[in-house]
């Protein structure tokens, strides 16, 4: 049986420390067998480390990898939180929104001016949204059942949120109220909503009205309209077989695509301007001329004779823009003008906007070029793209983003958020925009828009579109201009459809948003 209780076995001395002086004596003294031992010994010290380093490396390098994977979801939730929370919020599958709206009252939707556009009401029990201006503000504001749509749905998230104080939502909690909802505070102008709405009478078509120099939308106005207090009647009809063709729903005002007429030969002024910096252009204009066999006709067939380019934009001359086109410009400059003028892409605007289309490029037939140049052919604009395009001209070249919402506040009105305007795009040179003002001048003072802009208080740069979309002479008519070029106040875009039946122009509607702004 063996002794457990022998002695331990004795350790390996381990060596003494040395001072710094006595290390380095005993390092250069190499004849010494203790100074050569010592160095064996250092670096046999320094070979075991490196041999630990190098196993530990691939330890080191996957604690890195590690670390760095949970940096990137940190980041990412952190992202989410910031930028993404919100709208998956508002996406109209997440439940989420139920629950919100079980504990939280909707907020109200109100104009710049103070009035309610949406509020909720208690009826029998239940919650019911309540849109006080009817038809007027449909499409801007939208609805709040199947799916929602407008600012109830771009909304949505701060609606359902309270920002309540914290006393008030703990008394709600206890009494097991409904928290109130942030209320959201639009630019949008009462008035001129409802002189824009009233103009266009019972005729299809819309109005954007806006401030150049902030894109603060004032006005967005969509005809044929519905009422969102009745959207469980309207949702019935549209769905039926004899409502499935309607488009009361659709907002025309950023979904409507529409051939821009020859507002559209604002951007191949712009393209000739390009081209041709000090021309000095003249054209004989006849009435009607041919052009590698396409007749092109000015309106009612009208003679207006010899014509600088500023005539040619206040008379609007088909004949004169088409020779522009075949004879001065390049239809791949031209192209390129109207993608800087965002054809062809996403208009800077949070809201459902369609991209306007231009197809014409060096490629087409020459043909083409003709009706393309005055706005007809396959080219389309919205009613929303061509305010921003004269919007630009008024403000330098300076492209405003667009939007809708100044702030969100709480039940006391404190604000809890700010939206402010920033800058989109530079589309034009300031110089360009300069010269475009001074020849959209013309239709106004003298020219097809001077029947109601001649003597008018305020000088109004703009231009009138008729777009024909059939071969049968049926038209829409345009509008889109700016009033007081020395410092503008407001862009207005209107589009009337089928004008040539019902006898409304652009330029009448366009006249009575003007005076509701300057009273």
């Amino acid at each position: 049986m063996r002794d457990s209780s022998r002695e331990p076995r004795p350790t390996r001395p381990s060596r003494p420390r040395l001072t710094k002086r006595e290390e380095d004596e005993l390092l250069t003294s190499m004849d010494n067998p203790e100074g050569r031992a010592y160095k064996e010994y250092l670096e046999h010290k320094e070979k075991r480390k490196e041999n630990n380093r190098i196993k530990n490396r691939p330890i080191v390098h996957l604690t890195y990898f590690f670390v760095l994977v949970f940096l990137c979801m940190f980041g990412s939730i952190i992202y989410y939180l910031l930028h993404d929370a919100e709208s998956t919020v508002a996406n109209t599958g997440n439940r989420r929104q139920d629950t919100m709206a079980a504990m939280v009252t909707r907020g109200e939707i109100r104009s710049a001016d103070g009035a309610v556009l949406a509020r909720t009401e208690a009826k029998d029990g239940e919650d019911v949204r309540i849109y006080p201006y009817g038809e007027t503000f449909a499409h801007v504001v939208g609805y709040n059942s199947y799916g929602k749509s407008g600012i109830e749905l771009s909304m949505n998230f701060q609606l359902l949120t309270s920002n309540e104080n914290v006393v008030d939502q703990v008394k709600d909690d206890l009494a097991g109220r409904k928290k109130p909802g942030d209320n959201v505070v639009t630019t949008l102008d009462s008035r001129l909503q409802t002189a824009a709405y009233k103009a266009l009478g019972k005729n299809s078509g819309a109005v954007v009205v806006m401030e150049p120099d902030t894109g603060k939308i004032l006005a967005m106005v969509s005809k044929p309209g519905f009422d969102p207090n009745k959207i469980d009647e309207v949702w019935e009809e549209i769905h039926s077989e004899e409502g499935a063709s309607s488009t009361v729903l659709l907002n025309r005002a950023t979904r409507g695509l529409y051939a821009p007429g020859s507002t559209f030969k604002v951007i191949t002024t712009l393209e000739y301007l390009r081209e041709h910096p000090n021309a000095d252009y003249s054209y004989a204009c006849n009435g009607e001329d041919s052009f590698d066999g396409v007749k092109i006709i000015c309106y009612k067939h009208k003679a207006h004779g010899n014509v600088n380019l500023e005539q040619s934009i206040g008379y609007s001359c088909n004949t004169s823009f088409a020779n522009i086109g075949m004879n001065d410009i390049t239809m791949a400059g031209l192209r390129k003008t109207a993608e800087d003028c965002l054809f062809n892409k996403e208009l800077p605007y949070d809201g459902d906007a369609l991209i306007s289309s231009f197809t014409m490029d060096g490629s087409k037939p020459r043909t083409d070029i003709p009706q393309t140049v005055i706005g007809q052919g396959e080219t389309q604009i919205t009613p929303l793209h061509n305010a921003l395009i004269m919007s630009a001209i008024a403000n330098g070249g300076v492209m405003m983003k667009p939007y809708l919402i100044d702030h969100v506040e709480n039940v006391a009105g404190d604000t809890v958020r700010s939206y402010s305007s920033k800058s989109a795009e530079t589309i034009m040179t300031s110089s360009e925009a300069a010269k475009l003002q001074e020849l959209l001048l013309a239709p106004g003072a003298y020219g097809t828009a001077a029947y109601k802009f001649k003597n008018y208080r305020h000088k109004i740069v703009g231009k009138t579109g008729t777009a024909e979309y059939d071969n049968e002479g049926h038209c829409n008519s345009w509008f889109v201009g700016y009033s007081n070029p020395e410092d503008p106040d407001i862009v207005v875009s209107v589009v009337v459809e089928d004008s040539d039946k019902n006898n409304l122009t652009g330029v009448q509607v366009a006249a009575a948003v003007f005076e509701t702004y300057y009273p």
